[in-house]
Parts: structure tokens; sequence; C-alpha cells
């Protein structure tokens, strides 16, 4: 197996320190500790809402954050988990636990690493951008869903994954509101909100839980009001990094190992695709302030190593993180050095600071992720999509439905499915035929030797022009209008000059096309034919099905070939 990795694989750290020097390093030094600072919380809140905790949050952003910096295609990317990855960790837990989450994640490596040494960093690129803004949005309502439960204090333990069943369920508690929670959170979301306004320099999640945690300290300790559940209430928070350790597979009875791998692989697969996706469009934002231009498939080989090495010490999914590497850019990093740095800021917080991590009220990140969740969605660019066609919009809505009701391994696949097939009926659409009568104008021909005269189709001659691709979507067409025709020609003329490509279906239904008109007694000649399109119909055998004599040039030549045959007729 002999992947030229040489070519492949090229991490961004290795040019980037060739001309590294102290002014680099102060620059990258100050943008690491602040975007470990600003990582902090989110980490933290991320861990929590996967269903996992906020040492599995922070440990993925120490690791991950490590790996994709060192390892990646990007100067600028801090790498760690994500808003994006909430939903599919929450159901592979309570469907397959927690060794199905690690095992999932290991497999969404593998794959992200063979995507990126297939080198298919680019086709990610073209996933349709009304699936992106769909599933984007879809995921944003999910997570507002889930805070909803630590928002108002509601102390529920075992709430529904379904989008709709959570609601219920919020709804039948709704008596049960602890209105210190609520205060808590409500808060929160004012500073996270106002802060900006003040200065844009200080996070807004990071100082609302400064703030808060502070205050509920105060509160538990001298008012005392203990019903604000903190982290410290739900988690223990160690002192370090976990020693790695292996997955330990949990099956079924009569389950094998093989059968459980086949049954998280559509779940890996999606992690694999949210990861590629949204570490590609974080690269090309990145690229564009910057001016950089990222590798995407080292980019992708990073991600692969980040998310097999992470699950062995306990950590999550991760990939690149939008916001946090705008974060990065904008208080100067520009090497992978500040996204290392970063992952280092955060591993002394761990090691020092978790006793005050534990602290941090349950409302104050429930307002943290609802935050996320309205950067996420995207609404401004939903209503300014309504003006689109509206197949876009369509598609946009059903992705943005079948993420919220079920999940995002349902919702990418049918979203993409739909645009494909709405992609196909446009090009369908766009691939017209026409049929000459009499002359053919020289004036509006780009192939004909004569520009000073018409020239003249001969009796018994039909000349037919396909323009545009020669696909399924469009073979049936021609057939239906050929079979319209009430008189049998002597020689069917189609000019092919503007078919870019032909598929098994043109081919299959030109074959018999020819074979038909063979049988009744009218001759077809290709007029036109690309060198590509040439090489196609050579390799499916057409010299012989139509003679090679045939297949011409251009107009003038299988004009003239026509000519030959109905005199001879």
């Amino acid at each position: 197996m002999d992947f030229k990795l040489k070519g492949t694989f090229r991490p961004k750290i290795f040019s980037a320190l060739k001309d590294y020097d102290r002014t680099r390093f102060t620059n990258d030094l100050m943008a690491g500790i602040i975007v470990g600072v600003i990582a902090i919380p989110l980490a933290i809140a991320f861990g929590i809402s996967s269903g996992v905790g906020p040492t599995e949050g922070l440990i993925t952003a120490i690791i991950a954050g490590f790996i994709i910096s060192a390892f990646g295609g990007t100067r600028v990317q801090i790498g760690g988990p994500t808003g994006a990855f909430i939903i599919i960790i929450y159901g592979i837990i309570q469907q397959y636990g927690l060794s199905g989450l690690m095992i999932a994640t290991i497999m969404a490596g593998v794959i992200l690493i063979l995507m990126g040494i297939s080198k298919m960093g680019s086709v990610i690129k073209f996933v349709p951008y009304p699936v992106i803004v769909g599933f984007t949005a879809g995921i944003a309502l999910t997570i507002f869903s889930t805070q909803m439960n630590d928002l108002f204090g509601f102390g529920l333990t075992d709430v529904p994954a379904n989008f709709i069943d959570k609601w219920v369920c919020y709804f039948q508690n709704a008596n049960h509101i602890n209105w210190w929670a609520l205060g808590v959170g409500i808060l929160s979301l004012a500073i996270i909100i106002l802060t900006p306004r003040i200065s844009k320099k200080i996070p807004g999640s990071l100082l609302a839980i400064v703030l808060m945690t502070t205050a509920v300290w105060l509160v538990k300790r001298y008012a005392g009001i203990t019903n604000i559940q903190t982290i410290g209430d739900i988690y223990t928070l160690p002192s370090g990094i976990p020693a790695p350790h292996l997955p330990h597979m949990e099956l079924e009875d009569g389950e094998t190992p093989m059968q459980l791998i086949q049954n998280l692989f559509p779940s890996a697969f999606t992690i694999a695709m949210l990861g590629a996706i949204e570490s590609l469009l974080s690269a090309m934002v990145a690229d564009g302030v910057t001016g950089d231009r990222h590798d995407s498939n080292t980019e992708l080989i990073g991600q692969g190593i980040a998310n097999i090495v992470v699950p062995f010490f306990g950590g999550i999914p991760a990939t690149g993180a939008i916001a946090r590497t705008m974060a990065n850019i904008n208080n100067g990093g520009r090497t992978p050095i500040a996204g290392i740095i970063h992952a280092l800021v955060l591993l002394l917080v761990l090691l020092l600071f978790g006793h005050l991590v534990s602290l941090i009220p349950m409302a104050c990140l429930a307002a943290v992720l609802i935050m996320v969740a309205y950067n996420m969605s995207g609404w401004r660019t939903i209503v300014g999509m309504i003006k689109n066609p509206k197949s876009d919009f369509a598609v946009m809505i059903v992705t943005f439905l079948l993420t919220v009701v079920f999940d995002l391994t349902v919702a990418i696949t049918i979203g993409m499915l739909l645009a494909v097939m709405l992609f196909l009926r446009r090009i369908s659409q766009s691939t017209s035929i026409q049929m000459f009568h009499g002359d053919i104008d020289p004036n509006t021909e780009s192939d004909m030797y004569l520009h000073d005269e018409k020239l003249h189709i001969p009796d018994g001659v039909e000349v037919y022009e396909i323009d545009g691709p020669y696909f399924f979507g469009i073979a049936n067409k021609f057939d239906d209008m050929v079979r319209l025709v009430d008189k049998t020609p002597k020689v069917r003329v189609i000019r092919m000059r503007k078919v870019p490509f032909v598929d098994s279906t043109g081919l299959h239904n030109l074959e018999i096309l020819c074979q038909r008109s063979k049988q009744s007694g009218t001759i077809v000649v290709l007029s036109g034919v690309r060198d590509n399109v040439r090489h196609i119909l050579e390799n499916a055998g057409f010299n012989n099905i139509i003679g090679k004599d045939n297949i011409c040039p251009n107009i003038n030549a299988a004009l003239e070939r026509a000519k030959e045959i109905v005199e001879k007729k």
C-alpha cells in the first residue's frame, strides 16, 4: 500500500519555524495565553453538555489542541471540542456508553487520516452550502434545548435525548424552577452580551464565569443559599491528566466485536465528516484573514491523529474551532506555536486550578452554551436564504428539521442526497436538444468550414444537437424526442460538439438508439465529438456499432458522410 505521505503530509509547523524570531514568539505567546483563557469555559461546557464531564472537555482541548497545532495543515488553527459534536456524542453515550464513544472516535480518526492520504481535502469543500447551514442551525437549536435543565435549575438526572420528549419533560417540570439558578443564568447571559460593548479584549464568557462563581461562593458561604448547583456537586476533577487506557468493548448478549464496530460505523463516519467540514471551513476563514493558504489534506491527517490519540485519555471528538481560531488571529497568533501555548495554558489550569473549576455554577455554563448556540445558529443567513432558489431553501429546512428531530447522521445523508438530486435536476434542465430543418445558418455555428453560405441538410437526413452533458437525466429525454418523429430517416446526424461528458446511462441509451435505428434502416452519424467523449465512445465499442467513418469531426464532414449514405441507398 504505497501512499505518498511525503507529498500529502506537510505539517505547517515546519515551514512556520524556518524564519521564526523573538517578535513572532512574543505575539504567539500573548495570543496563546488569551485563547487558552477563552477556551477554559468552552472546553468545560462542551464536555459537560456532551454527557461526559469537565475533565474530559479540558483533556480534549489540551491533547487535541496540541496535536492539531503540531501536525495540522494550518498555521493558526486552534483545535478542541466544539458544539457541533454535542448531539452525536450524547447519542453515542446513551446507546453504547463511554467505551462506544471511545471506539467511534478512534474509527473517526482513522477515517480522517484515510481521507487526507486519499487527498479528499478539496472534495469536502463541495458540500452544499444549504446542507451546512441546515445542520449547523439544527445543532444550535439542539444545544440550546440541552441547556434548559441547568438554566432553570430543574435538577433532572434523566432528561430524554429526543428533542420533542425533552421539551415535554421541561414543561412537565415547569413548577420546579430553581429561581436562584435562573437568576445566575440570566445575569451570566447579560454579562456575556454586554461585555463586548465595553471591551472587546475581555472574553464575556470568562468574565461571567469569574463574577458569577465568586457571587455564588459568597451567597453559599455567608447567606446559606446552598441550592445553586456547581460543577463540584456533580463531577470530581482530577489533579492531572489520566493515564492512557485501552477501550473496553461492552457487548450485548450474542454481539460480536465486529458487529459493534459495524453498528458504530455510521456515528464514526458522521464524526469524521463533521470534523472535516468544520476544520476546513475554519481553515478557509482563517486564510481569508491572514492571507495564508492551508494544506487541507495535512489538516485532515492532523485532525485524524488527534482523534485517535484523545480517546485513550478519556477525551471526546475534536476539530478546528472557528471562534477560537479567529480569537487567535485577532490577538496576533501567526504560527502553530500559539496553538501549542494555548494547550499548555489549559494544562496549567487542570493541574493548578481544578478546585476553582469545581466552583463554577452549572447555570453559568448553560448561559455560555446558549450564547454559543446563538452564534452558531446563523439566523441572519437563514433569513437571507429565503431570497435564494426555493430548492436550496427546502434542502436547508429539511436538513435543519432532520438534525433536530432525528440526528446528524440522518440529516447529513438525506440533506446531501436531496442536494445532489436537485443539482442533477438543474443540470438536466440546462441540457437542451435541438432539431434542425432545411438549412444550418453558418453565422450561428462554430464548427463549419464555410461561413458565407448556408449548409443544406439533404432529404432523408435528420440533424439533432445535444447542448450539455449527456447523462441519465437527459438520455431518456433525447429518446422520447426521436420517437416523436413521424418519418423514419435514412440518416440521423447527432451533433455532440457541446457535450462535455457522457455517463454509462447515456452510453447505454445511445447504443440502444443506434441498434434500433439500424434495425429500421437508419444510419447514425455522430458529429463534432470532443476528444474525451470520443475516447469513451471508442472504449465502449462504438467504432464497431456505427462504424469509425460515422464519427465525424464537424458538421461539414457529418453532412458529407450523410449525403454519401443517402446516395448509396
